[in-house]
């Protein structure tokens, strides 16, 4: 299998197989990533997942060109049957967090699947890119609008019009990533954060991602409303009396999501 799953302790963790390839993407691993992606996302069991690519030399380096055809029908045809343009995946929606442990290079298609994470974890050895203006495109999988929103403008436009790579440090400079650590560490330090999360609330967690995200859309008094109605939402919850319990007993709260 291109892409496997291992679920442990609530934390899916989401590996793109193909070490040989640098993790590209052809069809059937993007229809493999896509499936992993809904049933972890769909399962009761998980509260957290996090996405990797196998080996150390890459997270995932987009399209896997050697298997890329050049698409077939007329360009009307593809647009209004939204035919994908490429086999990498560009809405992997989820409701629950999703952290991208980014062991190496992290380009094209491959930066575009980091971008749809909430948290970016890299290690010193990445690399960053959208080179596709270099090569005659464009990002074609979210680039184009998910790096504008998750880096300021300016560092946004030099990437999108440069095409050009930046190391990790550079990536946490300008926020792309959360942090930055030795390769060695970056499998443990991703999971330690996967399962503070996942001890968490559940469903405060789900709200708190649903929050967030909205929120970056919706002029301030839209979100400060939303959030008001989710927070006398879980007032009643039996996780919110759990947590207070748990406090007031100086012990360690069981949450079960309800």
């Amino acid at each position: 299998m291109s892409v496997r799953t291992e679920i442990k302790d609530h934390v899916a963790s989401i590996t793109i197989d193909r070490p040989e390839a640098f993790n590209a993407i052809d069809s059937e691993t993007g229809a493999a990533l896509l499936e992993a992606w809904t049933q972890a996302s769909a399962s009761e069991e998980v509260r957290v997942i996090v996405l990797t690519g196998a080996g150390s030399r890459a997270f995932c380096v987009g399209a896997d060109l050697k298997k890329t055809r050049p698409p077939s029908g007329s360009a009307p045809r593809r647009h209004f049957r939204r035919i994908p343009p490429s086999p990498v995946p560009s809405d992997l929606r989820c409701v629950k967090p999703v952290i991208a442990a980014i062991n190496g290079f992290a380009l094209g298609g491959g930066l575009e699947i980091a971008l749809q994470c909430d948290i970016r974890i890299a290690s010193s050895n990445a690399a960053f890119g959208l080179p596709e203006v270099s090569v005659g495109s464009i990002p074609g999988a979210g680039g184009t609008q998910r790096l504008i929103r998750a880096v300021g403008t300016s560092d946004a436009m030099l990437m999108l019009l440069g095409g050009d790579r930046i190391d990790a440090q550079e990536a946490l400079r300008i926020g792309l990533v959360s942090r930055v650590v030795p390769p060695e560490e970056l499998a443990t330090t991703t999971h330690a954060i996967a399962s503070r999360i996942a001890a968490n609330a559940p469903l405060a967690v789900l709200a708190v991602k649903e929050l967030a995200t909205t929120g970056r859309d919706v002029p301030l008094p839209v979100g400060l409303e939303l959030e008001r109605q989710s927070f006398s939402m879980l007032l009643s919850s039996e996780d919110r009396i759990e947590g207070r319990l748990a406090f007031a007993e100086k012990r360690r709260p069981i949450f079960k999501g309800d």
